[in-house]
Parts: C-alpha cells; sequence; structure tokens
C-alpha cells in the first residue's frame, strides 16, 4: 500500500432501529441502537504534502472550522505532536455523495475515515480505542466507525456490542429535507421513555423512536415511509431523513428505485458488517 497517496471510502451507516431510554442530567440522552454499514458512501483522497501544512478542498457551505475532516486530522495532528510523533501535512478531497443531515453517518463517517486513514498515512501509532476515544467529540457516531463493526450501541452510543448480522439490500431515499439532529433531541416531543430490550429480541420488533416526531415535523419524511411500505416494510435511520426498505436480493431493490418520485434521491446497497474502510485500509479488529 503507498501510504503517500490513499483514497478510502467513508461508509453509510444505517439505524436498524433506534430506541431512547432516558436523559442523562448533563442532557445527553441514553439510547440502544443497532448499526450496520453500507458499500455505499463518500469517497476520502489523501495525499502527503512535505510541510504540515493540513489542506481540506472546501465543502459547499461549511465553513473550513466546522469541517469534520480538517477538524479531525488537526486533532491527530496535535495528538501526535504531544506524543512527540513525527508526522507531514495533507491535501484531502472527498467525492461526496452521502447526504448531510440525512441520519446515514455521512459527517462521522468522514471523520471517522479521516482519522483511520491519517493514523496508517502517519505509520498507525494510535490503537483503535485511543482513536475512538479522540473522535467522540467530533461526533457520538464516530466511534462506531472508528471500530467499524456491526454493533449494537448503548449509553450515549459509546458501548458498542459487536454483532453478526445477515446481509441484506436495502434502498434508501433522501426526501430531500435536512433534518437537524440537535433539534430532534431537544424537541419536547420526542419520545424518552422506551423500556431496555430484554435479552431475547428481535429485529423485526425495534422501532426508531425519532421517528414519530419528525413525520409529524417534516411530511416528506411521512410520504417517504409510505412510498416504500408499497414494497417492504420501511423505517427511517438515525433522526432522518433517510428512509429505508430491506430487500432480500438487489434486484428487488432495484425495481423499486426505478419507480422512485424524481423528487427524491435515493440509492441501493448491501450492508457489511466489516467496515469497507477497514478493509481498504487492511485493519483487523
Amino acid at each position: 500500500m503507498n501510504l503517500e497517496t490513499l483514497s478510502v471510502i467513508a461508509p453509510a451507516k444505517l439505524n436498524l432501529f433506534l430506541h431512547i431510554t432516558g436523559r442523562r442530567d448533563d442532557g445527553y440522552h441514553e439510547l440502544e441502537t443497532l448499526f450496520t454499514f453500507l458499500n455505499y458512501g463518500d469517497t476520502l483522497h489523501f495525499k502527503e504534502r512535505p510541510d504540515q501544512e493540513i489542506a481540506v478542498a472546501p465543502l459547499p457551505g461549511v465553513a473550513n472550522t466546522d469541517n469534520l475532516i480538517y477538524r479531525a486530522a488537526r486533532m491527530l495532528q496535535q495528538r501526535y505532536e504531544e506524543l512527540g510523533y513525527a508526522h507531514k501535512g495533507v491535501d484531502i478531497s472527498i467525492d461526496k455523495v452521502l447526504p448531510m443531515g440525512g441520519g446515514v453517518g455521512g459527517g462521522s463517517s468522514d471523520a471517522a475515515t479521516t482519522l483511520l486513514a491519517l493514523n496508517k498515512m502517519w505509520q498507525q501509532r494510535l490503537s483503535l480505542a485511543q482513536l475512538a476515544e479522540l473522535g467522540v467529540s467530533l461526533g457520538a457516531d464516530v466511534p462506531v466507525f472508528i471500530h467499524g463493526h456491526s454493533a449494537l450501541a448503548r449509553g450515549i452510543g459509546e458501548q458498542l456490542h459487536t454483532v453478526e448480522l445477515p446481509e441484506r439490500w436495502y434502498l434508501v431515499v433522501h426526501p430531500q429535507v435536512h433534518i437537524s439532529t440537535a433539534a430532534v433531541f431537544t424537541h419536547p416531543d420526542l419520545i424518552r421513555d422506551s423500556e431496555k430490550l430484554p435479552e431475547q429480541w428481535q429485529l423485526a420488533q425495534q422501532r426508531n423512536d425519532c421517528e414519530p416526531l419528525v413525520k409529524k415535523l417534516y411530511s416528506e419524511v411521512e410520504k417517504t415511509l409510505l412510498w416504500l411500505l408499497k414494497y417492504a416494510p420501511s423505517r427511517m435511520t438515525g433522526t432522518g431523513a433517510c428512509c429505508f426498505a430491506e430487500f432480500e436480493n438487489e434486484q428487488a431493490a432495484r425495481n423499486a428505485l426505478e419507480k422512485l418520485p424524481e423528487k427524491w434521491h435515493g440509492f441501493v446497497a448491501k450492508n457489511l458488517n466489516k467496515s469497507p474502510a477497514h478493509t481498504a485500509l487492511g485493519l483487523e479488529k
């Protein structure tokens, strides 16, 4: 592997369910959620620089200081400096396909992939646990992308329990609305008192506790869920706006995609237990 240049996928994730079981005194919510990765996502390109500059291609409407890719790179650079490890600068560009505010983890995945790729490029000085500890300050979903395996997450999302899920095909639809995660989690009508999972549970019987509120606030999300329901059981991922339906095979998912209303955007992808970013970088759990 050429460590002077790297191109790595930052995969989408789905929350196959999301339960909110309480709210802590510090305002964070206690969750139970099931994460899986998709073989579809943004692609990040890294090229080593001879100086120590971090240059990130701009994203429309996102200031550099708010760009999670830049913040992740700078955070790792500072951590290396604190530990006395050598590093160089980097040019980073992105082929962006995941929607912002879509609930498929685009920003968190980009940040995690940046940490993983640069740690590899800079001679892999930090463990996955150390990277996850760094990354959680960028977003609660970043650690699951760092650890890179389908997982049941508890706590505020930081307690990860590896699971093996059957591979399925998904049609994911973005109804072209942007939803603020913070706005959902601070809304007074959000469900916050779900019972914790029993020891034995079935995926089909679970739900997304954010879905009733988001459907009420964003009619396009409700319309998307109803449209998908014509083909398979539908659910929203994360705090939205993306919704998905599961299919037994790729062709069935693509047949539904062909009928997607033009006002929405959609894609077909297969879930993976191991993150394709880990596969590309040759990382082991």
